[in-house]
């Protein structure tokens, strides 16, 4: 009997609803493979009016971030329009649960890229747009920080955008193509205070790789590939920062610029 998707779905739409954990899910309708956890992230989407998505983030990039969580290869998620918000935006700290952020390189599509194998410089050619950008992302599976990975399930993990809550992204970089992507330092400041760092390389080995991997995998081909001005978050270059109340965090990337979200 084929999988069916929508019950799945239906569940991840009410846990959120009300506040509650994302899984694990009961047997009879939590996937059980990628392939199952894909088909009910596009159902879930769809549930949302999210579908097509505003954009794309990838989780685990970074091989720490992927021993940080203990899974074998990056996840990627749809994020709704709604989701997407200009820096320096003001956000309430109580909207969301087990709140994290991350320091990301985030850009926008000039161009379609379909579902299939992408190369770095077919991946480079799409891009319109490189900034700054911050991925706030929270703890929907139980214990802090990072919820039982184990009872949830990588399947339902990639089901429900790999803790994706929303983003913040900068301003566009005007000299971005003039930069050397893979070099250029991350840097998170929570309340003015330095928290973490790290390189444009620690996504895969060059931000525009983790752009051709997303092009080619199975999430971008569920939802029919990627589409131009769509905004795609490449990862974070350090772990997620767990916050405690409300504050400002700051990310800023050399030649890139800063991206700003205050939470009230």
């Amino acid at each position: 009997m084929s999988y069916d998707p929508i019950p799945a779905a239906h569940a991840l739409r009410d846990a959120r609803r009300a506040g509650a954990p994302a899984g694990p899910m009961p047997s009879g309708i939590a996937p059980n493979t990628l392939e199952q956890g894909v088909a009910v992230q596009v159902a879930h989407a769809s549930l949302l009016g999210a579908n097509p998505p505003g954009g794309f983030k990838i989780g685990a990039t970074a091989q720490r971030m992927r021993d940080y969580l203990g899974v074998s290869e990056p996840i990627a998620g749809f994020m709704a329009v709604a989701d997407i918000h200009c820096s320096r935006a003001s956000l309430a700290f109580a909207a969301y649960r087990g709140v994290g952020v991350e320091c990301e390189i985030g850009l926008r599509l000039a161009a379609d890229l379909p579902p299939g194998p992408c190369s770095r410089a077919q991946a480079q050619a799409a891009v319109g747009e490189v900034f700054a950008a911050i991925e706030i992302v929270e703890n929907r599976y139980g214990k802090p920080p990072l919820g039982d990975l184990g009872a949830v399930g990588v399947p339902t993990l990639l089901a429900d955008q790999m803790y994706h809550a929303a983003a913040v992204i900068g301003v566009p970089a005007p000299g971005w193509r003039d930069l050397d992507l893979a070099a250029i330092a991350g840097r998170i400041s929570v309340n003015g205070q330095q928290k973490a760092n790290g390189i444009g390389a620690d996504l895969l080995g060059h931000p525009f790789d983790a752009l051709a991997w997303l092009a080619g995998c199975p999430t971008a081909a569920g939802f029919g590939g990627l589409r131009a001005g769509q905004v795609i978050m490449l990862g974070s270059v350090t772990p997620p920062i767990w916050l405690d109340g409300p504050c400002i965090v700051q990310v800023g990337f050399d030649g890139l610029g800063e991206a700003n979200v205050t939470f009230t």
